[in-house]
């Protein structure tokens, strides 16, 4: 297990050079209030940030050592098919993929996901392998109810795998007897009792959660022409390829295949109908809108232990090798450009780099603490000594200024979300604005440049005394300038907000 070791290190490295993304500083922010359920996913990833210290890389341990669990457990299950050649296979697979040197680095959802349903199938082949009805069974189908518990705490499509397991113990003659046997459904009620805290925030939350889900992935669609949804096809495709590498994606597809079409092994063919049905369900969802590349990409732990299997069993694997060095080196460019802003420095405009949007924020957190010293002496200049509150109209910003002060006596004030001109989201769930501040508080709004006057600030003006445009809020890094916002203040609150109430007037009665 040395080679996940160094995978391991090699990750927890770039946990540390690279800055939070601006997903991962939302999460982080959900972790300072822990809670069964959030608006966007449930709270696996809110825990796992909560275990680590309050750093860049603390936020990220969780993750990092999820990755080397899964690791383990994809190996252990190669192990338990074909043997100690299987095991090294598929730890190479797993340490060279893409999608294990970004999905293990980053602290979103997908790092439990991918840990908890690496130890489901890991827990499934050891109970499929145990004598029928035995103690043993028992125990390991057990383990597979609190994985797929985590998993569905993790992200809600983890259904998917049990759904596919199941599906495998109808279809394929072997397995049916299976089902008459209680460790199975004991799994389900595990399963069941560690996702029941979930059940119950969505229950009393008007199921926020699952229709937020739903309608991301599956509502109407914006365009429904053969020309859109085989645009998005081929974009999801791609996207696979660009995870797991070229050459990687077409071994795994062909070890899928094959391990369907082998009568002789339901196990391998219950691994191969799992990435199916994961895989064929967001080829669906891609014919009603986009699907992100990292969606269908649990699809491809089940085909990593299928490619290791049969690489332990073959003579030749010049294939498998080229794809391993062009996984080397897909991860050494991503990590690259993630630690030192390779694209932009190379002419790539920032704004479509989804990397550079990561860096640049602790000096937007000058500017912004810049800007809150400003109003505060001008209220104490007044006669009107009130709080300066901090806000951006989206949840991306406010979670990255939230991150930047979150070391400075600004993080006792708190940064809003105010969702003025974007989607609804956590933020909307906890106090906001008109729920702390008193009348005659002040607001410094981080917004968008715009030539004309934003439409946040004309919605808003109606509720305070006097607007004022602030200074401009810079990101910058590598000697880049990475984005441009500016910062408005927004002075003596008067009461109300956009579509809640009237504001009262200074004055009257």
């Amino acid at each position: 297990m040395q080679l996940l070791a160094i995978g391991t290190v090699v990750r927890f490295a770039m946990a540390v050079l690279v800055p939070l993304t601006n997903d991962e500083a939302y999460y982080w922010e959900w972790s300072r209030r822990l809670a069964p359920g959030y608006f966007d996913h449930p709270p696996a990833i809110a825990w796992l940030v909560a275990l680590g210290p309050g750093t860049a890389w603390g936020v990220r341990l969780g993750a990092v050592l999820a990755g080397a669990l899964a690791g383990l457990a994809l190996a252990r299950t190669a192990r338990r098919l074909a043997g100690d050649e299987a095991a090294l296979w598929a730890v190479l697979i797993f340490t060279c993929l893409p999608l294990a040197a970004a999905g293990y680095v980053l602290a979103t959802p997908d790092a439990p996901l991918f840990c908890a349903l690496s130890w489901t199938l890991y827990a499934v082949v050891e109970a499929l392998g145990a004598p029928p009805r035995s103690r043993a069974a028992l125990r390991w189908w057990s383990l597979a109810g609190v994985a797929i518990g985590i998993a569905m705490l993790s992200k809600y499509t983890a259904v998917l795998v049990p759904a596919a397991i199941a599906l495998s113990c109808v279809l394929y003659a072997p397995l049916r007897a299976r089902l008459r046997e209680p460790g199975p459904w004991v799994a389900v009620g595990i399963a069941s009792l560690v996702l029941a805290p979930n059940l119950w925030w969505n229950a009393t939350h008007e199921w926020m959660s699952f229709v937020f889900q739903l309608g991301h992935g599956l509502g109407a669609p914006k365009h429904t022409g053969i020309g859109a949804v085989l645009n998005r096809e081929l974009n999801l495709l791609g996207g696979q390829a660009g995870l797991t590498s070229p050459i990687l994606f077409v071994l795994m597809v062909g070890a899928v295949w094959r391990a369907l079409r082998d009568r002789d092994d339901a196990v391998r063919r219950l691994l191969a109908t799992v990435s199916v049905v994961v895989f064929v369900f967001f080829m669906w969802s891609a014919t009603r809108k986009n699907v992100e590349a990292n969606w269908p990409a649990s699809a491809w732990l089940p085909a990593i232990i299928l490619v290791a299997v049969e690489a332990a069993h073959m003579q030749r694997t010049i294939w498998l090798r080229r794809g391993l060095w062009l996984g080397i080196v897909l991860v050494a460019v991503v990590y690259a450009d993630a630690a030192f802003l390779v694209a932009p420095q190379l002419g790539l405009r920032p704004r479509r780099d989804p990397v550079s949007q990561a860096f640049g924020w602790n000096a937007a957190a000058v500017d912004v603490q810049r800007a809150v010293r400003d109003a505060q002496v001008v209220g104490r200049a007044e006669g009107s000594p009130a709080h300066v509150w901090i806000a951006a109209d989206r949840y991306q910003d406010a979670a990255q200024l939230g991150w930047a002060l979150s070391k400075t006596p600004l993080d006792t004030l708190g940064v809003f979300s105010l969702n003025i001109g974007g989607r609804t989201n956590q933020y909307d769930l906890w106090p906001v604005f008109r729920q702390r501040a008193r009348h005659g508080d002040a607001l410094v709004l981080v917004l968008d440049e715009s030539d004309a006057e934003p439409r946040q600030i004309v919605e808003l003006a109606p509720y305070f005394v006097r607007i004022d445009e602030g200074p401009p809020v810079a990101r910058t890094a590598f000697g880049l300038m990475l984005g441009r916002q500016r910062a408005w203040l927004l002075r003596e609150w008067l009461g109300g907000w956009p579509g809640h109430a009237t504001p009262s007037i200074p004055g009257s009665k």
